[in-house]
């Protein structure tokens, strides 16, 4: 029985680790699309497109062998919730990814229609949006390191801020729309990667709410 316990265990901790790794690779992709975009870099771009596969099998692998862990070792109480709470942070993260994925897309469309009269500081407000972004993913995987609560909780300010940059960033393109409608395009594609990078936010806060719940039991709403 102690032989069983110690090979669940172990388990545990490499699905844990494979959940960091994941966590990681998207930390990367939400850095480099936004780096893509902000840049106009082709290459960046279409790297992060091709690189969301590994992401996904990724989330895949995990999951299978989380569902695999509830039907062999019928784990209950705690073991439980890291189970179940590892699935829904890997399906956050999937997600993130998948929002890179499309910042890089809409990177691609901006190569092609970008002009120099296109205002600087959207760009500039739109890698300060992905530079707390990002930093959003990292604190919401350490606090699931840390099984910290306080960190946990700290996503819920830090979406706020991010919040109020995205509403900031929004007015100003809708404003440069109407005075620069032949950059029309060009700002439709800004004003569609802020609100990628927005929802990238909701989902590291979602991480917090997840974390809160592993140590807690108990749901705590955050957004």
């Amino acid at each position: 029985m102690a032989g069983q316990r110690a090979t669940f265990e172990n388990e545990l901790m490499e699905l844990q680790r494979d959940l960091l790794r994941m966590g990681s690779l998207v930390e990367e992709a939400v850095f480099d699309a936004v780096r893509s975009l902000v840049t106009r870099d082709e290459v960046l771009a279409k790297k992060v497109i091709m690189n969301d596969d590994q992401i996904d099998a990724l989330c895949r692998d995990i999951e299978n062998r989380c569902i695999r862990l509830v039907a062999t070792q019928q784990p209950i109480a705690r073991d439980l919730r890291i189970i179940f709470t590892g699935i829904k942070i890997i399906s956050n993260l999937e997600r993130m990814g998948d929002h890179s994925v499309d910042i890089s897309r809409y990177a691609l469309n901006l190569i092609i229609c970008y002009s120099s009269t296109v205002a600087d500081i959207i760009l500039q407000d739109i890698s300060q949006i992905g530079k707390m972004v990002q930093q959003m993913v990292k604190k919401g995987l350490d606090a699931y390191v840390h099984n910290d609560v306080i960190k946990a909780r700290e996503m819920s300010t830090a979406d706020d801020e991010v919040d109020l940059l995205y509403k900031k960033t929004f007015n100003a393109i809708l404003e440069l729309m109407e005075k620069e409608p032949g950059n029309t395009r060009c700002y439709v594609y800004l004003l569609l990667a802020a609100l990628r990078l927005e929802r990238v936010a909701d989902r590291a806060t979602n991480i917090g709410e997840d974390v809160i719940y592993l140590v807690t039991g108990e749901w705590e709403e955050l957004n």
